[in-house]
């Protein structure tokens, strides 16, 4: 009887895994994504953007401060004393990662590159709120402490897990990427 009612549950899992493994995981973690954390990195894109049009290859004084704090405060915030090569480059780059590698990730497009892309954005993120903003032990939190709700420590480590799942496992079939690589595959000459 135990090894009957184990069996179906092996038999039955095993089934359900087949059904959804090539489509679910990739899709739920990028809704996941899109619905936790999509709005909140563009929002935070938006607050670095400068004025005008040309607010997109100079950002905004906000984004030296939020990026380079230290450096902010040595030059009081006057960003004309910080020089492009290599410290304006640097913000530039953050603002327009914050911008595409969240999109990136939603619509299922270079995932791999954009997931491993945005891994490294959140963990220079951190570095940056931990030796240039100086936040609080409180912030950081701590791993197995009873508190789910450090800034630092736990939700961010929420955040990375989807990154590096879809860094591994890709997007799944309901993405550009799947796409992509039909349209290549169908176009590859056999030799």
């Amino acid at each position: 009887m135990t090894f009957g009612i184990f069996r179906l549950h092996v038999l039955f899992f095993a089934r359900l895994q087949r059904l959804l493994a090539s489509w679910l995981p990739g899709l739920a973690t990028r809704a996941i994504f899109a619905s936790v954390l999509l709005l909140y990195f563009l929002n935070s894109a938006m607050t670095k953007v400068g004025a005008g049009v040309e607010g997109l290859i100079h950002p905004s004084v906000g984004a030296y401060a939020q990026i380079l704090p230290g450096m902010m405060e040595q030059v009081g915030y006057n960003i004309s004393r910080i020089p492009f090569f290599p410290y304006g480059l640097i913000v530039v780059a953050g603002m327009w990662a914050e911008f595409l590698l969240p999109v990136l990730i939603v619509l299922g497009l270079f995932i791999r590159l954009a997931s491993f892309g945005f891994t490294v954005f959140i963990c220079v993120m951190t570095y940056v709120d931990l030796t240039g903003h100086h936040v609080g032990a409180v912030a950081i939190g701590a791993f197995f402490d009873r508190a789910p709700d450090a800034p630092i420590a736990d939700q961010r480590l929420l955040w990375l897990f989807p990154l590096i799942y879809l860094t591994i496992y890709r997007a799944g079939a309901f993405s550009i990427d799947r796409v992509l690589a039909r349209r290549f595959i169908e176009r590859m000459q056999p030799w």
